[in-house]
C-alpha cells in the first residue's frame, strides 16, 4: 500500500512532513500511516487537473466510457481485497461490504460509462444549439462511512462527462482510495486527469474548495462541514453540491404490517451500525401500537449480534471511532435525561469486544418530536420510537427536523402510502421496504444538501450548459 500522493501519473511524497495514522476500529490497531498533505501538495495537484482538463475534455465520450469500463474490469478482479480493506478501515461486516460497498461501485462504474456513451450532448432548441460541455476542474470531497461508493458517485461521472478530479478522502478510511488510484493508473487514464490528495479537512480540503482553478466541489459530509464548504467557495462563485446529513422518518400507518414495518426500519436504522446518512433513525407509530411495538423490537434486536465484522453472523461491527462511540454514548445519556425509555440496548459490551469502537444497537421509546435525539443526526446504531394521534400528526413530525434526506412510509394500502410520501419534504421515500435504485436520484431538501447523485442526474451534475443562437432563416 503506498504511503503517497498521486499526482499527475505518478506517486510522489507529500510535502509535508505529518503523517496521520489510519486505525483499525474493531482492534484499535494501526492499520498503516498516511501523508497528511497541505496546501503546496493541493496546489501541485489542482493545476496537474487545469492542465490536464483540455485535452481530457476532448476526448470523444466513448474514449472516455472505454477507461472506465476498464476500471470496472480491475476491480471486479480485486473485489475480495477492496471488501476486506473496506471491513478492516469501516467496520462494517464482511458479507455486508462485498454486496454494498463493492458490488455498488462495481455496478455504477459500468454504469457510468453505458451513459456517457448514450447521452446526448448537443440538442436545438428553437433557433439556438444547446451544448453539454465539462465544468472543468472538480474537488471530490468524500467520506469515511460508504468510502469507495461515495468516491465512485463523484469520480466516476465527472470523469466519463470530460472533467478532471482532484480527490481527498476522508483520512479515517484512505486505504481504498490509494488502492482505487492505483487501478485508475494501471486502467491507463492520462497524467493529471485523476488525482489524489490525503489529509484533514482543514488543511487540504477548505485548500481544495478555496482554490480559484477548481471549478466545482462536490462534497459529501456533516451539515456543518457542508455549510463552511459552502461559504468559502462562495468567495470564488464555483458550484458547490452537497449531500449532507439525514434525521429520516420511517411513519406506520395503523392499517400498515407492524412487524414487516418495524423489521424493515431496524435493518435500515443499524446498516453498517448506524452511521448512513440515509439511516430510517425515527420510527413513527400510532399511539395505541406502542407497547405491542416494544415486544417486537425486542424480539428483534435480540437477533442482531455486535461482534468482529470478519465473523460469520455478526450484524452490527464497530463504529467508526473511539470519538465517535463517546458522541453516541452522550446521545443516549441525553435521551434518558430528557424522558426517553430505553428498550434495548444497555446491555456490556463482550470483553473480547472491549478494544474496539463498539455500541450496543439501541432503541429508545417515548421519544418527543423536539427531542434532541429526534432532532439531531447521531450517526450511530440508535432508533427513536415516537407516537402520534393521527395522521396528519405524523406527517407533521416527519417533516419537522432541518433534514430532508430519505424517508419511509408503512401501509397495506398503496395508494395512501403514496398520497403520505408525496407530502414528506425529503429527496427519497420507500414505501414498504422498497429496495434503494441505484438509477435514481440520489440527494436532500432543505440542509440534508443541494444537487444529486446517482445515475444519469448524477452525471448532469458535471457539465454547464452553453446556448449558441443561430440566425433563422427567412
Amino acid at each position: 500500500m503506498k504511503n503517497q500522493i498521486y499526482i499527475n501519473g505518478k506517486w510522489l511524497d507529500s510535502n509535508s512532513d505529518l503523517t496521520i495514522p489510519v486505525l483499525n476500529p474493531t482492534t484499535g490497531g494501526i492499520l498503516a500511516n498516511i501523508p497528511a498533505g497541505n496546501l503546496i501538495d493541493v496546489n501541485i495537484a489542482v493545476d496537474a487537473a487545469y492542465q490536464a482538463f483540455p485535452a481530457w475534455s476532448k476526448k470523444t465520450s466513448n474514449e472516455r466510457a472505454d477507461l472506465l469500463d476498464r476500471v470496472t474490469e480491475l476491480l471486479l478482479a480485486k473485489s475480495d481485497l477492496f471488501a476486506e480493506m473496506i471491513t478492516s478501515e469501516v467496520g462494517m461486516p464482511l458479507k455486508l461490504s462485498k454486496m454494498i460497498q463493492v458490488g455498488n461501485a462495481i455496478g455504477s462504474w459500468k454504469h457510468y460509462a453505458q451513459i456517457a456513451r448514450e447521452f446526448k450532448y448537443e440538442e436545438s432548441v428553437g433557433n439556438s444549439l444547446l451544448i453539454y460541455e465539462p465544468i472543468g476542474v472538480v474537488a471530490c470531497i468524500t467520506p469515511w462511512n460508504f468510502p469507495l461508493i461515495q468516491i465512485t458517485h463523484k469520480i466516476a461521472p465527472a470523469l466519463a462527462a470530460g472533467c478532471t478530479v482532484v480527490l481527498k478522502p476522508s483520512e479515517l478510511a484512505p486505504l481504498n482510495a490509494i488502492a482505487l488510484a492505483e487501478i485508475i493508473h494501471e486502467a491507463g487514464f492520462p497524467p493529471g486527469v485523476f488525482n489524489l490528495v490525503m489529509g484533514n479537512g482543514q488543511d487540504v480540503g477548505e485548500s481544495l474548495v478555496s482554490n480559484p482553478k477548481v471549478d466545482m466541489v462536490s462534497f459529501t459530509g456533516s451539515t456543518r462541514a457542508g455549510k463552511r464548504v459552502g461559504a468559502i467557495a462562495s468567495q470564488s462563485i464555483k458550484r458547490v453540491a452537497l449531500e449532507l446529513g439525514g434525521k429520516s422518518s420511517s411513519v406506520v400507518l395503523d392499517d400498515a404490517d407492524l412487524t414487516k414495518a418495524i423489521k424493515g426500519t431496524l435493518n435500515s436504522c443499524f446498516l453498517n451500525s448506524g452511521q448512513t446518512c440515509l439511516a430510517h433513525t425515527r420510527l413513527l407509530i400510532p399511539e395505541s401500537k406502542y407497547e405491542e411495538a416494544k415486544t417486537i423490537v425486542l424480539a428483534a434486536v435480540e437477533k442482531m449480534k455486535i461482534g468482529d465484522p470478519f465473523l460469520e453472523g455478526t450484524r452490527l461491527g464497530p463504529v467508526i471511532s473511539s470519538a465517535q462511540k463517546d458522541r453516541i454514548s452522550n446521545y443516549i445519556a441525553t435521551a434518558k435525561k430528557e424522558g426517553a425509555e430505553v428498550i434495548v440496548g444497555e446491555a456490556e459490551i463482550p470483553n473480547e469486544l472491549l478494544n474496539g469502537n463498539f455500541v450496543q444497537p439501541t432503541v429508545l421509546g417515548k421519544v418527543e418530536p423536539d427531542n434532541t435525539v429526534a432532532q439531531e443526526e447521531i450517526f450511530g446504531p440508535v432508533l427513536s420510537i415516537i407516537t402520534y394521534k393521527d395522521e396528519d400528526e405524523a406527517l407533521e413530525i416527519a417533516n419537522n427536523t432541518i433534514y430532508g434526506l430519505g424517508g419511509a412510509v408503512w401501509s397495506n394500502d398503496i395508494d395512501r402510502a403514496m398520497q403520505f410520501a408525496r407530502h414528506m419534504r425529503t429527496g427519497q421515500v420507500d414505501i414498504n421496504g422498497a429496495p434503494f435504485n441505484t438509477l435514481a436520484p440520489f440527494g436532500g431538501y432543505k440542509q440534508s444538501g443541494n444537487g444529486r447523485e446517482y445515475g444519469l442526474y448524477g452525471f448532469k451534475e458535471f457539465f454547464e450548459i452553453k446556448s449558441i443562437q443561430q440566425e433563422i432563416q427567412k
